[in-house]
């Protein structure tokens, strides 16, 4: 998903360049997912930035292995319903997946292409969506929380109970989670509430079955019947999976891949990522050119 307008980072963060030869994180989640044995490659876009990302994004790899762009825009909406005069902002990641239904015919993973997720993640999902996915059966790649956490402000986290066999029981938005002192509190309430740097957390990093689509619209059919008129209100994903589970429509497996999360939500953690990935190529975990030019 790449059609977030990055406003706490004042601009779009899924293009900005990060590895040493100015590749994006969404370059290494392509070359996780690729060496994981992800085949197509479907990136959920604005169509205001399609040339910009044909050129700048999809031409390193658009030979390799097959590349899909769908849109995801404020006016594209189910049957029956027109977007409000104004309304600019897409309508959330819930909406984003929606997008790719088209282009979607085989279980999949989805992620947010600002975020770096980590070999680990993909490597699990892959080998869950090749051997338990079903019509009912999803996952999720969850990650820790102390360290999904920005030191350069709070952070809206998806907070996750599971049970004692390991499946998603809830997942609930939190937002304003910031260190203080000794302390992570989320800004739940107006002392915060305290949350255990253990705690895992739903950094977007989804399998599905195609099955999830059906499920998205009639939710989004019911978040627009009572929200299409607030402007600031979006359709998210977490949402979606949390009354699924609660309605018994689906069980969601927690992958815990114990790997470290990082992103970019505010512009100093844009030099913080460019330190970790520089550490990890010079380690040899990632080769300084991910996609080196074909010879014939």
């Amino acid at each position: 998903m790449a059609a977030g307008t990055g406003s706490r980072f004042g601009g779009l963060k899924q293009l900005a360049a990060a590895g040493p030869l100015n590749q994006r994180i969404i370059d290494y989640s392509v070359y996780d997912a690729r060496r994981a044995g992800f085949g197509k490659i479907v990136f959920v876009i604005r169509k205001q930035t399609e040339v910009i990302f044909r050129d700048e994004v999809l031409k390193p790899f658009e030979d390799r292995f097959e590349t899909e762009l769908v849109f995801q825009e404020p006016d594209e909406l189910p049957a029956g319903f027109t977007a409000p005069p104004g309304r600019l902002k897409p309508w959330g990641t819930g909406h984003a997946l929606l997008a790719a239904e088209k282009a979607v015919h085989t279980p999949f993973c989805v992620i947010n292409a600002d975020d770096f997720y980590g070999e680990a993640a993909f490597r699990q999902m892959a080998e869950f969506l090749r051997q338990h996915a079903t019509s009912n059966h999803y996952a999720m790649a969850a990650y820790r929380l102390e360290k999904t956490l920005s030191a350069f402000g709070s952070v809206s986290r998806g907070v996750c109970e599971t049970d004692e066999n390991g499946f998603l029981k809830s997942v609930q938005e939190h937002k304003n989670i910031s260190r203080k002192a000794e302390l992570i509190l989320s800004g739940e309430a107006p002392d915060g509430i305290p949350l255990s740097p253990q705690t895992l957390v739903s950094m977007n990093c989804w399998g599905f079955a195609p099955s999830v689509f059906t499920h998205l619209l009639s939710g989004f059919v019911r978040f627009l019947d009572t929200r299409i008129n607030q402007p600031e209100a979006e359709f998210h994903l977490p949402a979606v999976i949390d009354r699924m589970i609660r309605q018994q429509r689906a069980k969601v497996s927690v992958l815990d891949s114990g790997s470290d999360w990082f992103g970019i939500t505010y512009p100093p953690d844009l030099e913080h990522i460019r330190s970790r990935i520089r550490q990890m190529t010079e380690s040899g975990k990632y080769p300084k050119n991910l996609w080196p030019r074909k010879t014939h």
